[in-house]
């Protein structure tokens, strides 16, 4: 498989592929990301394979720090750096720009999120428990 090619991306195409990810039970609509997203500093990226899309991933400033909100590799893409890709050019980006710590949060029900977190450099910074287990989310951080 071709190397992932990273772009400043476009939130109608997030919208579009967000709608191709099975593990996520309801996605944010444009106006939500827009809400969320549009007032702050904020980084949209699309990974691109073979000119197709291929995954995206969305951050924005918050709290004084770089927060890593959403992201995702399309399944056939899966397993071939795209997500690692995305991640790399956030984290220089966020860098570049000032920020000294990246934060994220991810699902329990997700531990290839989180053992490519950590992998990263990311470290376990907090806990938000939820009725089901699976849905328990796990804070990370990183410094920069």
């Amino acid at each position: 498989m071709t190397l992932p090619t990273i772009k400043q991306g476009r939130i109608d195409h997030v919208i579009q592929m967000l709608g191709e990810l099975p593990e996520f039970d309801s996605t944010p609509s444009l106006d939500e990301i827009v809400a969320r997203i549009g007032s702050v500093p904020h980084l949209v990226l699309t990974a691109y394979v073979d000119s197709k899309q291929a995954g995206f991933k969305i951050g924005y400033e918050r709290d004084g720090a770089f927060y890593s909100w959403l992201g995702g590799v399309l399944p056939q893409y899966r397993r071939s750096g795209v997500a690692a890709k995305l991640a790399e050019i956030q984290e220089e980006w966020a860098k570049s720009q000032g920020y000294k710590t990246i934060w994220m949060k991810t699902r329990n029900r997700f531990p290839a999120m989180l053992t490519m977190a950590v992998g990263r450099g990311f470290q376990i910074t907090g806990f938000d428990p939820r009725d089901e287990i699976g849905e328990h989310r796990i804070v990370l951080t990183k410094s920069l």
